[in-house]
């Protein structure tokens, strides 16, 4: 047994009782750790290195450390947030669905990437209300790739026989998960085995199953077609630790010798964070063994692991993304080009600019109806109903009394420009090579056909997070009447 599979640990009770998907989330993402730093050592650093940042940060800010607390986050700020694979098949997609289920974790969003030239479209397969998040906020980006958008038709159908020889989930991994939706859950000993066997299906694979030709016909279509036909399966491609100042982080790993990508995606440094910011190291070049037509391998390389970082802020309602994007865009139209290595500070200033146009204060946010926040009561002696719906007038006043508190609601999600920012920048050598935008439809209902299931609306998720606190705020107070 490797240490991946070692660290599924004392959480678990010797009984023969269902495991909560919880813990098994929970246990999973940190045997999922264990493995990619055996993989990719230099995550290993990474992760001191935001230790160290976020250590820092709570020292030298204790109001951040004091919203941390009110909201829950400082007890899972050092647990990895998210990792990403790609998928090459609806049958590999719906399995995928269930086997995430197993873990108490479901699509939320849709996202298409092609129109910013990856050809796949995705969802974040995580939990799904504010006490399973606390409990483990870990969460997959997974991708399925549009073969669709593969223009050369020989190509495309060797593509198609490549991955329809491919097996990714292992037997066991399969009766576990029929077990599971058979019998309503998992107990101990079939936990741990679940997690070894899902495990499996995330490794890295050395050796590829096609030939080094078709490889490379593959990835001068597109790098990321050739990293999802051309291996045994969906390797985890990264994992993500958050951070609490990803300036600090993105300095750092220059200052130690990692590589970072030249451009931290997503709205620029405030006061008051909204949405995700996002960097990472970049991929480094990997052996890799191709089978050629004699049955045996010939060697090559493969560039696509990574680390990433990541520091998250309030999760905007329509009306703050809609804000959002106008100035994202402006900024991009403003600056002419991909944000790259060669115009880095010019972007950041016109950002910075642009940007000057949103709040940056929570309680501007929250009149505006810019983001979403959880409510808190102050113990105070304020009459007020329950029952009764308060106009956002009334909540206001409440918070100006000092009756309530408000504290923003984290964004657990992710922004399509910035995915394919950070996959563009690690699927080739330079960061400077536009990559066209696909022509191709955006199509939801095909992805959700593929999936087996309907993605979960993220905004309809947070506004039911924001109401709920609000009715547990305006009870509490009313009993401190």
């Amino acid at each position: 047994m490797d240490n991946a599979s070692a660290s599924i640990n004392s959480a678990f009770t010797n009984n023969d009782d269902f495991i909560s998907s919880d813990d098994i989330r929970h246990e999973f993402a940190l045997a999922m750790s264990a493995m990619y730093q055996q993989e990719v050592p230099l995550y290993g650093d990474l992760l001191d290195l935001v230790d160290e940042v976020n250590t820092e940060v709570l020292a030298k800010q204790p109001d951040i450390k004091e919203q941390l607390e009110y909201t829950g986050e400082l007890a899972r700020l050092s647990m990895e947030r998210h990792g990403a694979i790609r998928l090459g098949t609806a049958d590999e997609l719906s399995t995928m669905r269930r086997l995430f289920a197993v873990m108490g974790m479901y699509p939320v969003g849709y996202y298409d990437l092609a129109p910013a030239g990856v050809p796949v479209h995705s969802t974040a397969f995580r939990a799904i209300d504010a006490e399973a998040l606390s409990n483990s906020p870990f969460r997959v980006f997974t991708s399925l790739l549009r073969l669709d958008l593969i223009t050369d038709e020989v190509l495309k159908q060797q593509a198609k026989a490549a991955l329809s020889k491919r097996k990714i989930f292992t037997d066991q991994a399969i009766a576990l998960i029929d077990k599971f939706e058979s019998q309503g859950g998992l107990n101990l000993a079939d936990t741990k085995q679940f997690i070894i066997e899902a495990l499996e299906t995330f490794r890295w694979h050395e050796q590829a199953p096609i030939s080094k030709g078709l490889y490379q016909q593959l990835a001068d279509q597109h790098a990321l077609i050739a990293d999802v036909v051309g291996f045994k399966g969906p390797h985890i491609n990264h994992l993500t630790p958050r951070t609490l100042d990803i300036d600090a982080v993105q300095q750092g790993m220059q200052a130690r010798g990692i590589p970072p990508k030249a451009i931290i995606e997503g709205p620029p440094k405030r006061d008051c964070p909204i949405l995700l910011r996002q960097t990472s190291f970049k991929a480094l070049e990997e052996a890799v063994s191709f089978k050629n037509e004699q049955g045996s391998y010939e060697q090559g390389q493969h560039t696509a692991r990574f680390g990433e970082i990541e520091q998250r802020g309030v999760a905007l309602t329509s009306k703050g993304r809609a804000l959002y994007d106008k100035l994202l865009n402006k900024a991009r139209h403003q600056l002419g080009a991909t944000p790259n290595q060669n115009n880095a500070s010019d972007y950041y200033e016109i950002l910075a600019k642009s940007f000057a146009a949103f709040p940056d204060d929570y309680q501007t946010m929250h009149d505006e109806g810019l983001a979403y926040f959880y409510y808190q009561a102050v113990e105070q002696s304020i009459n007020v109903d329950a029952k009764t719906r308060l106009a956002k007038a009334e909540i206001t006043q409440l918070i100006n009394q000092g009756a309530i508190r408000i504290e923003p609601i984290v964004y657990e999600d992710f922004l399509p420009v910035s995915a394919a920012g950070i996959f563009q920048s690690n699927l080739k050598n330079a960061e400077q090579n536009d990559e066209p935008g696909y022509k191709g439809n955006s199509n939801k209902q095909e992805f959700e056909q593929a999936l087996g299931a309907q993605v979960y609306d993220e905004l309809a998720l947070y506004e039911a997070m924001q109401a709920q606190s609000l009715k547990q705020c305006l009870t509490a107070i009313e009993r401190c009447a």
